[in-house]
């Protein structure tokens, strides 16, 4: 069943490729041998910098299962996630990831995001985009406003 879901993300991979809509990649999002969310890269169609295959396959799974969590999923896809994919993997909490290619593949095609991960090895102040701490009164209202919250979804 494995091979067959891996399959699947690398063909939705190869067809975005041909149909001209982004680049080389695709994700599938499986609940109890069922896929339940589909996604492709489309940062380029869609002007969509965050509209990379594992996103777009986490959001249309969380929409299926009216859920911001995707536990006892499986996501597979047809490479090794991104630092941005990552991070919204983990936010989304499936069991497992299942990749095909590196990011080392990817990177010999182009698509090399290795500055990205030493990017965010950096002090701020060393960062190619500039991130600086700015204060404003009652800059910690929202914080405080969600501890005090009876009514907030933990997450």
């Amino acid at each position: 069943m494995h091979d067959e879901l891996m399959k699947e993300a690398v063909r939705l991979a190869a067809e975005n490729v041909t149909s001209s809509h982004g680049g080389p990649f695709g994700a599938i999002v499986v609940k109890d041998g069922k896929i339940i969310g589909r996604g492709r890269n489309e940062v380029t169609c869609s002007n969509d910098p965050t509209a990379h295959a594992e996103v777009q396959a986490i959001r249309e799974a969380c929409r299926h299962l009216n859920s911001f969590q995707l536990t006892g999923c499986e996501i597979y896809t047809s490479c090794e996630p991104c630092p941005m994919c990552i991070g919204a993997i983990y936010w989304a909490r499936p069991d497992a990831v299942y990749y095909a290619c590196t990011k080392e593949d990817a990177a010999a095609i182009g698509f090399d995001d290795r500055f990205i991960y030493e990017e965010i090895a950096l002090p701020m102040e060393q960062r190619s985009i500039r991130m600086k701490r700015m204060l404003t009164d009652q800059f910690m209202a929202p914080f405080e406003l969600w501890r005090a919250s009876s009514n907030k979804i933990e997450y």
